[in-house]
């Protein structure tokens, strides 16, 4: 006893001991018996969607205060869907019928919280994700949160399962220009920019070449801007539709029949035909086909790295459609760089795979 009451006695004067009991006492565990899913964008959303269709529960996880984020904090005022809408449908629920083909930020959105409260969805905000870890010897995984405010203090989450639906895009990429810190005038990332007002009449620089480089340069021009585009690499430029139908849609319908260098010979011959020469605006296209590109080649985004991401890009280390999978009850969903039909497939073959345990 006296032994104990020295060791006690010890620690009472020991400030380390205080902090972890301290912080031992504000954190709480919770058990999900379904999926945790980190993330409430629309790939998040969907593979939670496809689990409640099968009977599976899931808990969804989100660091902001509402859904897709994303789409509603970080996007521009003119931002529509760059693909006809039944491309871009989540699972279970197709978009309303009087939603025009490319649907707008704000019909998505809205798209988004009906789909979200027609499932009922169970989610978290305001928790952000500090290390997930499985233990081997329990089976589980284990998901580190700490809420917005210090008072709400730290809550570990325990699962079987572990879905990572952060997504793509959900990290600024700024690149190292020299003199950029030297620089007077205003610096905007396309996730701070909302429209072209704050900058009429102004000379701007636009640094990409994406689809959100020439949304923003076609919205500068719109109020009266004088915008400029800096393209690191060649790249292709096609038009929204040809023949009457999304580019995107004739594509996929040619590539059942046809090779895919057959294709791109096609789309680069009707590009010509309907934009021009897009080298004489400096706007130089690669050597590979614009299908073959993109197969090859995808965005890069900032994620912690496990055995199942790349330390390299961030992305799955198996290729498309494989990647979804990894081992030990992982899971990520929203990484095929094919978009949002590649997350609702991504999305079903998820639900399928826990469907099997989950009854098993």
């Amino acid at each position: 006893m006296d032994y104990l009451k020295e060791i006690e006695g010890k620690q009472v004067h020991d400030r380390e001991f205080a902090l972890r009991t301290s912080a031992a006492a504000t954190r709480r565990r919770v058990w999900v018996p379904g999926p945790i899913i980190v993330g409430a964008g629309p790939s998040g959303l969907a593979v939670a969607a496809c689990l409640k269709e099968k009977g599976v529960p899931s808990l969804i996880i989100e660091k902001a205060n509402c859904i897709a984020s994303l789409w509603q904090l970080k996007t521009y005022d003119r931002l529509r869907l760059h693909l006809p809408k039944q491309f871009c449908e989540l699972p279970l629920m197709p978009f309303p019928s009087d939603f025009p083909t490319y649907p707008t930020k704000q019909q998505f959105v809205n798209y988004l919280k009906a789909y979200t409260n027609n499932f009922d969805l169970k989610l978290v905000f305001n928790r952000t994700v500090e290390s997930a870890r499985f233990d081997v010897g329990s089976g589980l995984w284990r998901v580190e949160t700490a809420g917005l405010l210090k008072e709400e203090g730290e809550i570990v989450y325990e699962s079987q399962w572990l879905i990572v639906a952060t997504g793509e895009n959900a990290e600024e990429v700024w690149p190292e220009l020299q003199g950029l810190d030297e620089f007077c005038g205003q610096i905007v990332h396309t996730s701070s920019y909302k429209s072209g007002e704050l900058f009429r009449g102004k000379r701007v620089l636009v640094v990409g070449c994406g689809n959100s480089g020439m949304e923003v340069c076609l919205d500068l021009c719109n109020y009266s801007a004088r915008p400029s585009l800096v393209v690191r690499d060649s790249v292709h430029v096609l038009p929204q539709e040809m023949l009457g139908r999304s580019t995107f849609g004739l594509s996929m319908s040619l590539l059942k029949w046809f090779p895919v260098c057959v294709v791109d010979r096609f789309l680069l011959l009707m590009s010509r035909l309907l934009l021009g020469d897009t080298s004489q605006f400096g706007i130089t296209r690669p050597h590979l086909g614009p299908l073959q590109l993109k197969s090859i080649s995808g965005k890069t985004p900032v994620l912690d790295e496990t055995k199942m991401f790349s330390d390299k890009n961030g992305l799955p280390r198996k290729p498309f459609p494989n990647g979804w999978k990894g081992e030990c009850g992982l899971y990520a969903v929203g990484f095929t760089q094919r978009g949002l039909l590649g997350s609702s497939l991504d999305a079903k073959r998820i639900a399928q795979d826990i469907e099997r345990i989950w009854k098993s």
